[in-house]
């Protein structure tokens, strides 16, 4: 990796990969990238002073990326995506001219090999996880890397970055990266400790079904060196040769778990039970009883790497969360709104009852936008029971991602399959206008797709 000079990604604007753009281009490598959509993403790398273009051209791609020349095509490394189709031009023109191209997973594994590696898998929760374990971390002032799947609250950026990895230290210290088990990247990592916080059946476009998913994470499971900790209720789900760790919100059976729970003021304050004692007085500011859920799988590494109490306790106290992860746009006697990536029925779940346990008696609004034909062709049944939690739900068309349409698969046949007495679908282009006419008490936008784009229109329209 050292002799490589330019790194060119595709996809760059993609969460995992541009935080990657941000490492090597702190390395002080030459990075350029194509993506298909302009955002708000990529407009933050431009600034940093990568080239990125928004159209297949290959003529657009800077010449010093392009050289067929030999000695100079050694010093190129291509980072793709696999949501890059295999007939994109220029994907076709860097594999059939024999360029050095891996794959976004397979390049971290390589950056994370040499490093004491704490990875975080699971098919929900390892963004906010993953973040809130290197936000403990860095509060100990262990100095750690970190790829994150989501943008932090506390550090506005998807990537921390230690001292010791930026000078290409020997010892390159801890690095916590998310596991992404789509298409089975997670399998290129080198975990010391890793933590599986679910295995629910999801990419089954992938996967197939459920129990190739299962299989796929009991392998992600043998790679860990050192400690593999586990949600209870899936330890049976997943085998290794290594002993598990087991943790859970309220499993008392469990290695690690929460204690006497209670809200107050919009927090949740517990305990937490570890093998070694009790860790009292815990503070969490993120809504949602699947949070604190997560907080104990944080504190369970931050305890097996022996990390003090009171860091432990100060991270979770100043933990801001991360953006689009039940993100509050506003928050007032009146008016609450609230931004979610939730895109798998298993996540609307949890947002919604999240909403409705700091919420009780008002009425819960929200708008879906479902990612990915096959996704919703898979779940529809679950998609439609989890929507149907809500008092009021907007469904916008499917974001179609890297798919192509499937007959048959549409929002129509999810809003057919909902119970639910109020319930629209809407066009993008009337979603401002249809939203104005409605008495909103709790307001939820949840999807993976572009929805995200709507949010500012939609906080400034609320605010009126």
């Amino acid at each position: 990796m050292k002799d490589i000079t330019h790194i060119y990604f595709l996809g760059i604007g993609g969460i995992g990969m541009s935080a990657l753009a941000r490492y090597f281009n702190a390395m002080g490598k030459n990075v350029s990238g194509y993506d298909k959509t302009s955002t708000k993403l990529t407009g933050e790398l431009i600034a940093e002073g990568i080239s990125i273009h928004f159209e297949d051209n290959l003529e657009l791609v800077q010449p010093e990326f392009r050289s067929l020349n030999s000695p100079d095509k050694s010093k190129i490394l291509v980072v793709y995506t696999p949501a890059v189709p295999k007939s994109h031009s220029e994907y076709v023109f860097f594999n059939s001219n024999g360029f050095n191209i891996k794959k976004r997973a397979e390049v971290l594994g390589l950056i994370t090999e040499s490093a004491r590696t704490i990875a975080v898998a699971g098919t929900h929760g390892k963004t906010t996880t993953s973040s809130l374990v290197a936000h403990i971390l860095k509060t100990a002032g262990l100095d750690p890397s970190a790829f994150l799947g989501g943008i932090t609250q506390n550090y506005k950026t998807n990537l921390l970055l230690s001292s010791k990895l930026k000078e290409a230290h020997a010892d390159a210290g801890y690095v916590v990266v998310e596991a992404d088990e789509y298409d089975r990247s997670f399998l290129t990592l080198h975990p010391e400790i890793a933590v599986i916080t679910s295995v629910d059946a999801d990419h089954l476009d992938i996967y197939g079904d459920k129990t190739h998913v299962e299989e796929s994470f009991s392998m992600f499971a043998d790679l860990v060196r050192k400690k593999l900790i586990v949600k209870k209720n899936i330890a049976g789900k997943v085998r290794s040769a290594l002993p598990a760790i087991t943790y859970s919100v309220d499993d008392v059976y469990a290695d690690y778990h929460a204690m006497d729970i209670r809200i107050e003021n919009g927090f949740y304050h517990y305990s937490i039970k570890t093998p070694k004692g009790i860790l009292k007085n815990v503070t969490l500011g993120l809504p949602g009883k699947h949070n604190v859920e997560n907080s104990v799988a944080a504190a369970a590494i931050a305890c097996e790497l022996h990390i003090a109490d009171v860091f432990i306790k100060d991270a979770m106290r100043t933990f801001g969360g991360v953006k689009r992860r039940f993100d509050y746009q506003i928050k007032t006697e009146s008016l609450v709104y609230i931004d979610d990536y939730a895109h798998h029925p298993e996540e609307l779940k949890a947002t919604i009852n999240s909403a409705r346990e700091m919420y009780p008696g008002k009425k819960i609004t929200g708008i879906f936008q479902p990612h990915l034909f096959s996704r919703t062709r898979d779940f529809a049944d679950e998609f439609a029971q989890s929507l149907d939690l809500l008092d009021e739900c907007i469904l916008m068309e499917i974001y179609p991602a890297r798919e192509l349409p499937i007959d048959g698969v549409d929002s129509q046949m999810l809003l057919d399959k909902m119970k639910s007495s109020s319930k629209m679908i809407c066009d993008k282009n009337e979603l401002l206008n249809t939203l104005a006419k409605k008495k909103v008490d709790v307001l939820l936008t949840m999807g993976a797709g572009d929805i995200d784009t709507f949010v500012e229109k939609i906080k400034n329209q609320l605010s009126k």
